[in-house]
């Protein structure tokens, strides 16, 4: 005779997707303080907008130096300076659409499957980790050997 168990996720009868960003200090040990992710839905969500943070900020700073940069080289050299900032949206945006998204789905399936609760920290440290990525990946890796 075989026995069929099918486990429910773990989120409590009362669970509400904590509103974002929802970070909390770890090491404050009072019950309840602590906020999570139960479903892929809402680890996608976090994933997806702290990656969307993390880039608009990383490719902000670049637009912000590459103006900078063209101080004191005449009005011509202003002219298309805005198209940077424009350009730098857009190139931003699809990438951290894609990269969080991607990295998203696959947190939330592993967490799901798992019947694992999320920390709402995971989403923020997987936004950081794709910002030094995309930075790690920018350079070039051919060496003057």
């Amino acid at each position: 005779m075989a026995l069929k168990v099918r486990l429910t996720n773990p989120a409590p009868l009362d669970y509400k997707t904590p509103p974002w960003p929802s970070l909390y200090w770890p090491l404050d040990e009072r019950i309840g303080v602590a906020k999570y992710l139960y479903f892929t839905r809402d680890i996608w969500l976090y994933t997806l907008l702290w990656t969307l943070v993390m880039f608009a900020g990383t490719h902000g700073i670049v637009a912000i130096i590459s103006v900078v940069i063209h101080v004191g080289k005449g009005h011509r050299s202003w002219q298309y300076a805005w198209a940077t900032f424009l350009a730098l949206a857009i190139i931003a945006g699809t990438e951290a659409i894609m990269a969080g998204s991607v990295v998203g789905l696959i947190l939330g399936a592993v967490y799901e499957s798992g019947y694992f609760k999320m920390s709402t920290w995971i989403p923020f440290v997987w936004g950081i980790i794709n910002v030094l990525f995309l930075i790690v990946s920018s350079f070039s890796y051919g060496s003057a050997l």
